[in-house]
């Protein structure tokens, strides 16, 4: 009997369920794609924003020291210390590896030489990787300048690391340095030995393969690839500077407590988080002689627009689920209000008020189950349309597709929403006296 009453209220009541259960899906519509845009947000974000550079930055620890005799500095302006190029390996073994999206070492050094014109060249150069496979034994992460400066734009190729001899390579030259000498794809610089640098080649040829523009310094500097720059110098394996590109969670008060000062409890929870700051920590603790640090300038800036993208998110989904609640509060007050006399025969004939309840409750959860289902896969394909529009650049590996986590997490709010807003109106109507009802329907 129980069943046939239910049957029989979707059948007379198509209607008022139609629209309780559009209500339903519309709410759990909006909600399925906030949240599924939610669980991929921090990723997009943080490759939109790495085109403003790394968000960690790795140097030489005696960089820090204070080299002075008689109250004068004489450290060199270069801090005269370098890290290790084979110890960047390392980062593919720290607890957050999996974050490193990107690392790019660099080697500063002066380009003295000539042009086939015979023009004197004297400009700054910087030892790069351009398409490198970094690897600790386990799967390689291919990275480099190029990799986190996808803003940067070539005429012409990258170098490459397995061109380079003993006495020449390819290099890149910047957009500014080649209008200002003339120079052009296919050039050769011939440099000359550096006076720093005893043991380096007497001079060394490089091949101009493309011209660069970045927008910043390096337009009047020649990029070419790490090893080639290392032995210009005369310093194997060395390495100046280690910019790091890392997937983070937002800075908060936590994340700025130092962890040295810690409870061994709060610092293994610290230590587990993707802050900037202990994936700088866990850099540290690597890379011998290393100090890392994050650029606060774009993390900060991630953190801040994820925080805000986040709220709003967060706003829809509730308003979503608020409108959705009230729609089917007003269905469910109208459909009682028709089935008054219904309600007050069954009282009649002793149905008990939780079997009446437990009829309207069912009515409202089947309505959740088939608009929450029906809402998750709308929500789905919703947030693969705005993925593929709001992050066209990152093309389809970012298109959202069914995340079956959230499924029953969306039915679970389409039945709390369900029963939250038939709630009032059930509780009225077993508040009527069926005596009452029955005399007024005669």
């Amino acid at each position: 009997m129980f069943f046939r009453l239910l049957m029989e209220s979707f059948r007379r009541q198509r209607r008022r369920k139609t629209l309780a259960g559009l209500a339903i899906l519309l709410g759990t519509t909006a909600v399925t794609a906030m949240l599924a845009l939610a669980t991929s947000i921090g990723d997009r974000i943080h490759q939109e924003l790495a085109v403003y550079g790394a968000n960690i930055v790795v140097y030489p620890k005696a960089d820090l020291l204070d080299v002075k005799v008689g109250g004068v500095d004489v450290k060199p302006a270069s801090g005269g210390a370098y890290l290790h190029e084979s110890d960047l390996k390392k980062l593919r073994g720290i607890f957050w590896a999996n974050n490193i999206t990107g690392v790019s070492p660099e080697l500063p050094l002066r380009v003295l030489g000539a042009t086939p014109a015979g023009e004197i060249v004297d400009a700054p150069g910087v030892g790069l990787w351009f398409d490198h496979a970094l690897s600790n034994g386990g799967a390689a992460l291919t990275t480099g300048a190029v990799a986190l400066h996808p803003l940067w734009k070539l005429s012409g190729a990258w170098p490459k690391e397995e061109v380079s001899t003993a006495t020449s390579t390819d290099v890149v030259i910047g957009s500014a340095l080649a209008s200002r000498l003339g120079l052009k794809i296919g050039d050769v610089i011939e440099t000359a030995k550096e006076a720093t640098s005893p043991t380096a080649p007497k001079g060394f040829s490089l091949r101009i393969v493309g011209v660069v523009s970045t927008g910043d310094a390096m337009d009047g500097a020649v990029l070419m690839p790490l090893s080639a720059a290392q032995r210009i110098l005369g310093a194997p394996d060395a390495v100046r500077r280690v910019e790091v590109s890392a997937r983070t969670k937002p800075e908060d008060t936590f994340a700025r407590k130092n962890p040295d000062a810690m409870s061994p409890q709060m610092k293994e929870i610290w230590y587990c988080r993707p802050y900037a700051n202990s994936i700088a920590y866990q850099i540290r603790e690597t890379i011998p002689g290393a100090e890392a640090e994050q650029v606060r300038r774009v993390e900060q800036s991630e953190g801040t627009v994820l925080a805000r993208i986040s709220g709003l998110m967060w706003l829809v989904s509730v308003a979503a689920l608020l409108a959705a609640g009230f729609a089917v509060s007003a269905a469910m007050a109208t459909a009682i209000l028709e089935r008054q006399g219904e309600i007050g025969l069954m009282r009649s004939l002793g149905a008990s008020k939780g079997a009446i309840a437990m009829l309207f409750y069912a009515e409202t959860g089947i309505l959740a189950l088939l608009a929450g289902g029906m809402g998750y896969l709308l929500g789905s394909g919703l947030a693969a349309w705005l993925g593929a529009r709001i992050f066209a650049g990152d093309g389809a590996a970012n298109v959202a597709a069914l995340n079956p986590v959230l499924l029953p997490v969306v039915v679970a709010l389409a039945l709390v929403v369900a029963a939250a807003g038939s709630t009032p109106s059930i509780r009225s109507a077993l508040r009527m006296d069926p005596a009452a009802i029955l005399r007024a329907d005669v």
